[in-house]
């Protein structure tokens, strides 16, 4: 699988997210790099990078459809988890409504907003985007 960056009005990468009832509205904010996966020649999902400092937010890990269930979102995952370490970051963080499990086999753990760091909190994924009921879980990187 490679990674590569795109653009934020990449109009796949708009669709993928629409079509995952996911947050477009905030795409052309500063802090953000997506990236498009690609497994033999073949768009399989996108991802979204925000870097804060030691602290990057995942936003917008989406699989497509017919490349699920087949270990790629695990894949995509660590590869998100090198990109927000080459860009410096030694702490990931994520909101979740439905996929709690999933980030949970990847190391990610629960944490209480309160002691989630500013930069975070301040994001517009954690502020207004995701619903209140939205997980927010991190790891080390």
């Amino acid at each position: 699988m490679i990674v590569e960056a795109i653009e934020a009005n990449n109009p796949e990468l708009r669709l993928a997210l629409g079509g995952a009832a996911t947050p477009v509205n905030d795409l052309d904010d500063a802090h953000r790099t997506f990236f498009r996966f690609v497994d033999e020649g073949q768009t399989i999902g996108f991802a979204g990078l925000e870097t804060y400092g030691p602290n990057a937010l995942l936003r917008s890990l989406v699989i497509l459809p017919e490349a699920r269930s087949i270990g790629l979102g695990r894949r995509a995952t660590g590869l998100f988890l090198e990109q927000a370490r080459a860009a410096g970051a030694a702490h990931a963080y994520l909101l979740t409504i439905d996929a709690v499990p999933f980030f949970a086999d990847m190391g990610f753990e629960v944490v209480v907003r309160l002691d989630a760091p500013a930069e975070i909190l301040a994001t517009r994924q954690a502020e207004s985007l995701c619903s209140s009921t939205a997980v927010l879980m991190a790891r080390p990187i």
